[in-house]
């Protein structure tokens, strides 16, 4: 069997999803062979660097207008069918791939890329199963297509609303979002907070960046050190080098002797607490693991992985549209709370800091929200389309159908 994973590098967590699932079938099913294609990347370079870059700048520069955008497109409006026809018209780039690789299914892990298969479908292009999967906790029409054979969703209160859009719900399971595997195994927490000099016994709080700013995630930090709880930090900055030297040289100003006893009570002012700065790293899910709060952007998949590990979560700076919507569904389901800037930022750590009762609800309220099953639910659900049926011969290839001018 050949399964075709369409995906794309805009926000980073599609991709991810994509390498999850591949790794666990490649893993359970060494004999069916998984393809990851960068979609925007394969069909032009160009293309996917004005799409990628585009995302970044509105999604960091004009939020609203990326959020104003997200609710637009959500609704039946000429600027949707503007982007469907964009769609279609790049979708036939896809053909030299798909009769290349013969995919017995495809699965997309981004909207884009599910409605171009979804439009090579509804041409008569292609005759191949096609499942989708939602990489955020709230539906968007973008991702539902005429096409689709299967969605694979995060949640189960995802479902009512995508048949109130018009899905029918049987094609419907919210499985969750596929995440590595490592986030679901145990760490010895004790051992690594010892080997990364840090006291086992202290509440641990973990700050992760991703790729956006500098200065909000800086203040997060000034704001929350100021709390009067003994606990201890390790920061994440990813690939995010301007936040990296920012926090080195906020620390070595921190971990500076006193050059006097003026000096000294100046810096205690300050106030400070052990922390653990690191840059990119492939092992968050030992971080997370041993941590017992994270402080991060509600993007789609950081937030699978934090449940995976049972690690509530106080959000921040969340982008206007899914962000938001994954912000709200934590914070209904009692998994997250959401931290302003200033002194109330202090405020809300400082509370759960103080009362472990309320920060254990929340751990046991991830915990519950078990989606470990997801990629084996998807592989079963991958054999099921599949089963009886080899890779259908695309139109191209009869020499019928639009994709026959590609």
């Amino acid at each position: 069997m050949k399964v075709l994973i369409l995906s794309a590098t805009t926000g980073g967590g599609h991709m991810r999803a994509a390498n999850a699932l591949q790794s666990y079938i490649t893993q359970v099913r060494p004999e069916i062979d998984v393809r990851i294609v960068d979609t925007f990347a394969y069909i032009s370079p160009l293309l996917n660097k004005t799409i990628t870059e585009g995302y970044v700048y509105m999604a960091t520069k004009i939020p609203k207008v990326f959020g104003a955008l997200y609710k637009t497109t959500n609704k039946n409006t000429h600027l949707s069918s503007v982007v469907f026809k964009f769609s279609n018209m790049i979708s036939k780039a896809l053909m030299p791939l798909i009769q290349e690789y013969q995919p017995d299914i495809i699965v997309t892990t981004h909207p884009f890329s599910t409605e171009m298969a979804s439009n090579l479908k509804e041409t008569g292009s292609i005759d191949i199963p096609l499942i989708c999967i939602m990489t955020d906790y709230a539906p968007h029409k973008t991702w539902i297509n005429k096409r689709v054979d299967s969605y694979v969703v995060a949640n189960d209160r995802m479902v009512d609303v995508m048949v109130a859009m018009g899905t029918r719900r049987e094609l419907i399971h919210p499985y969750g979002i596929p995440i590595d595997n490592a986030f679901y195994s145990k760490k010895d927490r004790n051992a690594i907070l010892t080997d990364m000099g840090l006291d086992p016994t202290l509440p641990t709080i973990l700050i992760m960046a991703g790729s956006f700013g500098v200065t909000n995630i800086l203040r997060i930090y000034n704001n929350i050190i100021k709390i009067e709880e003994p606990f201890q930090v390790i920061v994440i900055t990813g690939r995010n080098q301007k936040l990296y030297e920012a926090f080195t040289r906020l620390l070595e100003k921190q971990q500076k002797p006193p050059r006097s006893k003026k000096h000294e009570v100046k810096l205690k002012a300050k106030a400070s607490k052990p922390t653990k700065l690191l840059f990119f790293t492939k092992e968050v899910d030992k971080y997370m693991q041993i941590s017992d709060l994270i402080i991060t952007k509600p993007g789609g998949l950081t937030v699978s992985e934090a449940l995976a590990c049972n690690l509530p979560l106080a959000v921040f700076d969340a982008i206007p549209g899914q962000e938001e919507e994954n912000a709200e569904f934590l914070i209904d389901n009692n998994m997250a709370v959401k931290i302003e800037k200033g002194v109330k930022c202090q405020r809300t750590i400082q509370e759960l800091l103080s009362n472990r009762e309320k920060l254990e609800s929340m751990r046991q309220a991830c915990q519950s929200f078990d989606k470990s099953a997801s990629s084996k639910n998807i592989l079963s659900e991958i054999e099921r389309l599949t089963s009886g049926r080899a890779a259908q011969p695309t139109a191209a290839q009869e020499g019928k159908g639009e994709g026959a001018q590609d």
